[in-house]
């Protein structure tokens, strides 16, 4: 039997929002443990050059909501990029898993050899619907939620790889 695209995505990003929200909230007690400012932690990075750990979680967020609005046609939902606190950023997360439990499976399996069209400012990237799934959209996804974990740990965040896999 073949592999259901929505088994590829759905699923997938239900648990890494789930790991996200595990290891934001250990950043949120770190930081009130140390009695650091949280704003610390939410603005971090690792470079100047770099969006902080906000971007990354609107990022994923974005990534996982666009791949089901590309692939499965299913309405967007607006999300500003708005976030500046621990709570927003688990708002952030909450509201995206909202959405991906809202979308039907229907929507995405049988979409593995569907056109999908991204525009950018200077080209236009094309795609089906496995290849932007497996060769951009989860790649990018992990990406964002892995930066978000590197950058609580490089703050002293005592985070380890079962926090990322959601095992602990």
């Amino acid at each position: 039997m073949a592999t259901q695209l929505y088994d590829l995505t759905v699923p997938v990003f239900l648990r890494g929002f789930q790991s996200m929200s595990a290891f934001l909230a250990k950043g949120e007690a770190f930081a009130a443990e140390k009695g650091l400012d949280p704003a610390e932690l939410v603005n971090a990075r690792l470079i100047e050059d770099m969006a902080p750990l906000t971007s990354q979680v609107q990022r994923a967020s974005d990534s996982a909501k666009l791949a089901m609005v590309r692939i499965g046609g299913v309405e967007n939902v607006p999300m500003p990029d708005e976030e500046a606190s621990f709570a927003d950023l688990q708002a952030r997360i909450a509201k995206t898993v909202a959405f991906l439990n809202t979308v039907p499976r229907e929507a995405i399996d049988g979409k593995e050899d569907a056109p999908v069209e991204i525009k950018l400012p200077n080209r236009t990237l094309n795609f089906t619907g496995s290849a932007y799934v497996l060769g951009f959209v989860l790649p990018n996804f992990y990406f964002h939620v892995t930066t978000a974990y590197a950058l609580l740990r490089h703050k002293g965040v005592p985070i380890g790889k079962m926090d990322y896999l959601g095992g602990s």
